[in-house]
């Protein structure tokens, strides 16, 4: 039982190396195809549109509902201490520094990575790709490098939404049940925070929107068996994209305090 467990451990943990060297170099193919022209600036505006304009409701209302989520369970504790009004300062640093760029890379993986798997995988099933290949277009840098670069550049705009809007929700709380007005709790908001505060959060969702990208179009660009594997293709884009992101968060967050104590 002990050789069948390690077996298995063993074969996963390979398994896994293997995936993420065929995700290296995927990305790094991608990034080849960026170093020549023509650049689709057109393509990555409509994408960022697409997959980030279009999610910023679904971030909004899961920020929103997780700031009054915070703001509640928080007051809870910090009344022990007779310190209700530091609620303000709580539900800001815990949205800069990680909720809200955590919060936007889950909403995005769960639509954009979903639509990008989906699309790409229905292209690639009805051989739509092959036909861009004779048609002398680049599937690569069309199709890959604008989603990958909207991803990257509309995920940032998505976290400055997804704290101001949860930082939004802890206010409904503090002026609600701990009477305090609102310039008082945006005063108490704002007085400790600094820009290194607020600036790692948002730039490692740069990284975040890296993942979904890569992750999406890997597996939506490299479908198989048909229908069938169009949504397997979507919901593995889903899954994988939210689990690298939150294993990146772990090296993220120890980085950004390690350089910014």
């Amino acid at each position: 039982m002990k050789e069948g467990l390690f077996y298995r451990v063993g074969h996963q943990t390979m398994a896994f190396v293997d995936y993420m060297g065929d995700l290296f170099l995927f990305f790094v193919d991608a990034c080849r195809s960026l170093l020549h022209p023509p650049w689709f600036v057109r393509e990555v505006i409509a994408q960022m549109y697409h997959l980030g304009v279009k999610s910023f409701s679904l971030v909004a209302v899961a920020s929103f509902a997780l700031g009054l989520v915070l703001a509640m369970q928080g007051l809870s504790v910090l009344k022990l201490f007779g310190a209700a009004n530091y609620i303000a300062t709580s539900v800001a640093f815990t949205f800069v520094r990680g909720l809200g760029p955590l919060i936007a890379g889950i909403m995005l993986a769960s639509r954009g990575g979903a639509g990008m798997g989906a699309e790409l995988g229905s292209m690639r099933v009805t051989n739509q790709i092959d036909a861009l290949t004779v048609s002398a277009v680049n599937p690569m840098k069309y199709l890959v490098v604008s989603r990958i670069l909207a991803c990257m550049l509309i995920l940032p705009l998505l976290t400055v939404a997804a704290n101001l809007v949860g930082i939004l929700g802890g206010m409904i709380i503090g002026v609600t049940q701990v009477g305090m007005s609102p310039a008082y709790y945006y005063t108490l908001t704002i007085k400790y925070l600094t820009l290194k505060d607020v600036l790692p959060g948002i730039g490692k969702t740069a990284i975040f929107g890296l993942i979904v990208g890569t992750v999406g179009c890997y597996h939506g660009y490299n479908t198989e068996h048909g229908t069938f594997g169009v949504g397997q293709a979507t919901k593995t884009s889903v899954v994988r994209s939210i689990l690298l992101i939150l294993i990146a968060d772990v090296f993220l967050t120890k980085l950004t305090i390690f350089l910014w104590p």
